[in-house]
Order: structure tokens, then C-alpha cells, then sequence
């Protein structure tokens, strides 16, 4: 459903954007005067820190096939850059470059825990922080090479190049860093991630804002996904369940909401299906009203149609625009601003947002199911989700058969092309799920991470000029290492 919003009164402070020190000038300073952590309070505080306080969300979904040109008249440059898969200029909040830096800034405090946890002798009272540290590692150099890799493939994972992988805190002045592969950072996030999860607790004050149990889970899924361990998708997946009642975004009750409100409740940690929630120096939340490629008019009437349902019903989610705009949002991201100075106005804006949520989880589990032939099973979960997103759901008479499937997401030849096969039954599963993964996480960036791994080919067109496509094993979807990172000595990707 849209809706044009006139009235509603969002404020946006205004904004002052803050030089942020580049990474290589993070990873090269000597920590000196540096508060000895040697308590686990310290450590747990430290570890406050492994998260990246910086977002990816627009970039990523800027350049996914979510967006179009909505003709506002006025882009940004990074909006511009993003759309076309061109490296950012620019290396402030919600750019390329400020993502990698607030990932290894995240890195560097889960090492220094790590390195503290081995200078207390390891014991065994702070084991849930070790895990918590090596799950934020694993995390964070996932989300690097996601982004600034080719995707992974085990047939070429050895030779392509990945991220340099930190294990270490750092100690030295000037450091020269060196990429790993992709099948070596694969590898080390694999070992940290094992490591790491019998380790993960819930006893936290606030357990969403950190690695609990089930969010480790859903990360190993998504990790797992993307190597192909099906197996390993089940196994972490499991306490879903069928059919998780309870357990996944109620977009009933939101659907019901005011928009303002919406804004509000998408990311609290309070609702079962949040699972890691973060708070990042980002403007995401005014993507809908300053971005020109954003979700246009004809990309939310393509994905989020009536003929996209299944049951041949309408989708329970709500769109706006801000006076009659012909780009589109839904209400997800709440802004928080932080004053640095009350007399001038200006400050930092945060917004709340959700890194891990049982929604993907739960299709991360639909999709290892299909892989492994397990249709029946797999039809009846899916059904379920979907029915959660439908509008008048009847779960006696609103029936998903592998017909509608078919039909709705026919096999395309050279469409989708992971690196491992699908049988033309899997193929459409497949397509299902993730038009179903797209329809939940428009505007967070998650269907970057589709587009990369089934090598889905993404046309850009913009209003005037010739349409921008990225073709298959185009270099473009491994991001260019940002000037500070190749400034010293990070190799390049090739272009």
C-alpha cells in the first residue's frame, strides 16, 4: 500500500559531517596511554565497542536492483556513485570508505579483548566475552569481504583476493597490511565463528545489543549460506521450529500502526524477531526523502505487487512518500540525534537498526532445505512466512503448491547462477525465497548480498542516459579498496 505523507512532522536536525579518520590512520597510530583492560568489567566494556558504529545499508541497497530513478531533480554524489557502482569520493558518514573503517575500528576492540582474555590466563569465567569477541571478528570481517571481494567460490576462493584479516592488536607504528584470500578469511571466520559459539551467552543487560545465542546462530547461517553447508544451515537453525509462531516480525501489528510509530518499533529489541540490534552514526533514515535512486514508484510496484502473492492477496507492507515524491519508503529507521554543540545546532544523527533478525534466519533455514531436497518440508515453512505477510491470511484455504511456485518464478536460463547446481524444482524455491528475503529487507542493504551470491545482472537506468548494466563476474561488485587502505599498500581491486 502507499501513501502520500503531507503532514507528518519528522524532524531532521541539521547536521555537521565530521571528518572521520581514515582507517590506515587508525590501523597505523600507536595506542599510547591506553587504559589497561584487566578486569572483565573492562573487557565487557571493550567489547561495547566490536560492533561497527558504522552502517552499510545505503550503499548496499543503492546499488542493488531495489532502486530506480526517481527524477527528483537533485542526487548526491555518493547516491550517484552508488547507483552506479563507481567508488565513493567522498569518505564520510554512510560511505564506502566509513564502513570499512568502522569494520577493523570494530576489529581492533575485539583483538584487544581477546589479547586481554590470553593475558589473564583464559579462564573460564570469561568465556562468554572471548565469544562474544570472536563472533564481533567474525562479523566483521564477513560484512569486509562481502563487500570488497568477489563472491565466494570455492573453485576460485584461493586465488581471489579478499580483506586483510587482524587478528592482533595493534602495536605498531606504520604497519603494512596484506589481503588474505578469500578461501583464507572464509577459513578464519569459520574457525572464530566455531570458536566462538559454545562460548556465546544471554546474560547481558540489554542481550540484543550484543552476540547472544541466537544471533550467533542466525550469523552462522547466513555464513554457512553462503558456503553452500547446507547441513550447517540446519543445524544452527533447528530452534526455529516449524512454523516459529512468536517468533518473526509481526507486520500485522505494525501494518497497523501510524507511520511515526512504525519508525519506532521496526528495530526494537524488545520483539522476539530482532536478534542483534545496533545503533550506527548513519543517515539512513532520510534516504527516502534526500535520495534520488532510491525505491522508486516502479521498483516498489514490480516487487511488492499483488501478482507477487502467492495467494493473490495484498502484501501487509506500507509505503509513503513525502509530497507525492515519486521515490517510496517504509518506516524503519528511527533517527536519534546527538548534539556536539546546542548553540550552533549541530551534532551526530544515529538510527536504530537490525543486523540479525529471525526473518532471515528463518528463510536461511527454508533455503538449506530446498537444497537438500527437502520440498515438502520446505513448501510448508514458506507457506507459513508468507502467510505472516499476507493480508487477510487464511492457513485452511491459502495454499502454496509447487504449481503456484513454478508458475510465479519460472526457471530463466543464465538468471540465477551460483557456483554450485540447482535442479529447475530448487531453481524456482530458490527465486521464491529470495524475492521473499527482497520484500523484507528493502531499504537494509540484504539484497546486495543475493545479487552478489546468484550473480543476479542489475540494470540501472537513469532518466536521459543510457542504461547502466552490471553483467555477470562484473569486477564492479567487489568494491574498490578505499584511498586509505591502498594509500598504504593494500593491493587494489582489478578494474
Amino acid at each position: 500500500m502507499k501513501k502520500n505523507i503531507k503532514n507528518i512532522k519528522i524532524a531532521f536536525a541539521s547536521l555537521l559531517i565530521l571528518s572521520i579518520s581514515s582507517c590506515d590512520e587508525f590501523l597505523s597510530e600507536v595506542p599510547d596511554n591506553r587504559t589497561q583492560i584487566d578486569t572483565p568489567e573492562k573487557i565487557s566494556e571493550l567489547l561495547v565497542n566490536a560492533y561497527p558504529q558504522a552502517s552499510y545499508m545505503d550503499f548496499a541497497e543503492t546499488m542493488s536492483d531495489n532502486v530506480g530513478d526517481g527524477e527528483l531533480g537533485s542526487v548526491s554524489v555518493k547516491n550517484r556513485q552508488s547507483y552506479n557502482w563507481e567508488m565513493h569520493d567522498e569518505t564520510n558518514v554512510d560511505s564506502e570508505a566509513n564502513y570499512w573503517d568502522g569494520c577493523y575500528r570494530a576489529i581492533a576492540h575485539a583483538n584487544q579483548a581477546l589479547k586481554s582474555i590470553e593475558q589473564l590466563g583464559n579462564p573460564a569465567n570469561l568465556n562468554p566475552q572471548k565469544g562474544e569477541a570472536l563472533l564481533a571478528r567474525a562479523y566483521a570481517h564477513f560484512m569486509l569481504v562481502t563487500f570488497w571481494s568477489n563472491r565466494y567460490n570455492p573453485a576460485t576462493a584461493e586465488t581471489d583476493l579478499g580483506v586483510p584479516y587482524v587478528t592482533e592488536p595493534e602495536t605498531q607504528l606504520l604497519k603494512n597490511y596484506k589481503r588474505n584470500s578469500v578461501k583464507e578469511v572464509f577459513d578464519f571466520i569459520q574457525k572464530d565463528l566455531e570458536e566462538g559459539l559454545p562460548y556465546v551467552t544471554n546474560n547481558y543487560k540489554e542481550p540484543k545489543f550484543h552476540f547472544n545465542k541466537d544471533a550467533a546462530k542466525a550469523f552462522a547461517s547466513r555464513f554457512y549460506l553462503v558456503k553452500g553447508d547446507w547441513d550447517k544451515v540446519l543445524e544452527v537453525s533447528e530452534g526455529l521450529g516449524s512454523k516459529p509462531v512468536g517468533k518473526l516480525k509481526d507486520y500485522l501489528t505494525l501494518s497497523s500502526l501510524a507511520p511515526d510509530i512504525q519508525f519506532i518499533e521496526y528495530a526494537k529489541s524488545s520483539y522476539a524477531a530482532n536478534l542483534l540490534v545496533a545503533s550506527p552514526n548513519t543517515l539512513i533514515g532520510r534516504s527516502a526523502s534526500g535520495s534520488n535512486f532510491y525505491l522508486s514508484d516502479e521498483k516498489q510496484t514490480e516487487i511488492f505487487r499483488v501478482q507477487t502473492n502467492p495467494f493473490n492477496k495484498t502484501w501487509l507492507f506500507d509505503f509513503y512518500s513525502y509530497n507525492s515524491s515519486r521515490t517510496l519508503f517504509t518506516p524503519k529507521f528511527e533517527e536519534y540525534f546527538k548534539y556536539t554543540n546546542l548553540t550552533a545546532n549541530i551534532g551526530i544523527p544515529y538510527a536504530g537498526v537490525v543486523l540479525l533478525s529471525n526473518d532471515e534466519f528463518y528463510l536461511n533455514r527454508i533455503e538449506a532445505l530446498v537444497m537438500k531436497g527437502r520440498i515438502t518440508e520446505a513448501n510448508t515453512e514458506l507457506e507459513y512466512f508468507l502467510g505472516t505477510r499476507t493480508t487477510n491470511y487464511n492457513a485452511t484455504t491459502d495454499k502454496l503448491t509447487e504449481a503456484r511456485i513454478t508458475t510465479l518464478y519460472p526457471v530463466i536460463a543464465n538468471e540465477f547462477t551460483p557456483y554450485y547446481t540447482m535442479t529447475p524444482l530448487q531453481t524456482s524455491y530458490v527465486k521464491a525465497i529470495a524475492e521473499a528475503r527482497r520484500r523484507d529487507f528493502v531499504h537494509e542493504g540484504l539484497r546486495w548480498l543475493d545479487v552478489k551470491r546468484f550473480n543476479i545482472v542489475v540494470d540501472h537506468a537513469t532518466f536521459g542516459l543510457p542504461t547502466n548494466t552490471l553483467v555477470k563476474d562484473d569486477k564492479r561488485r567487489a568494491l574498490q579498496v578505499p584511498l586509505s587502505a591502498s594509500n598504504y599498500g593494500i593491493e587494489k581491486n582489478p578494474r
